[in-house]
């Protein structure tokens, strides 16, 4: 027999995630407090980090995460993200696709994107404007010197590096 001041709600955790059991009231009032204390542990907006970051540090983690994309056989949204160069104004990054279908799986693979750049940046007011460029051709370095002139527009000091060693292409 149960008493009024004992409970008849069952709670078991699995994993990370605690089940509770909607047989009584009480068992409802328990969920309701979980799941407060669950939202309590959401950091605000206003905690999060949101340091400064510069263009080519954008670029570095922009192609360390297209890598990463390739190392996990992700192909198509690797190259979706070598096919043009993304440009930084403040925290917005302005990228340009070639159609339309690009687009759409771009957008869909987006929130694992900013998550990573905002991560790897420290600076979670990072958001990406996305914008479709039927003229947007696919830059590809053939020779040596179209390499160099690729690799130059992302490190200006790179030409700095080569005079100073008075490297070849």
């Amino acid at each position: 027999m149960v008493t009024p001041t004992q409970s008849t709600h069952s709670v078991t955790t699995v994993g990370l995630e605690t089940k509770i059991s909607a047989l009584s009231l009480s068992s409802i009032r328990a969920k309701k407090e979980l799941l407060e204390v669950q939202k309590s542990t959401v950091k605000p907006t206003e905690e999060l980090p949101t340091e400064a970051f510069t263009e080519t540090q954008m670029l570095e983690f922009w192609f360390k995460y297209a890598q990463r994309l390739n190392d996990k056989g992700q192909m198509i949204m690797e190259s979706l993200l070598r096919i043009s160069d993304p440009k930084l104004e403040g925290t917005i990054i302005h990228y340009e696709l070639p159609n339309e279908g690009s687009k759409i799986d771009f957008e869909r693979a987006k929130p694992e994107l900013l998550g990573y750049l905002r991560g790897h940046l420290h600076n979670h007011n990072i958001t990406i404007e996305v914008t479709v460029n039927e003229k947007v051709r696919t830059k590809n370095a053939y020779t040596p010197q179209d390499r160099y002139n690729r690799l130059k527009e992302i490190n200006p000091h790179l030409d700095l590096l080569r005079r100073t060693f008075d490297l070849d292409l």
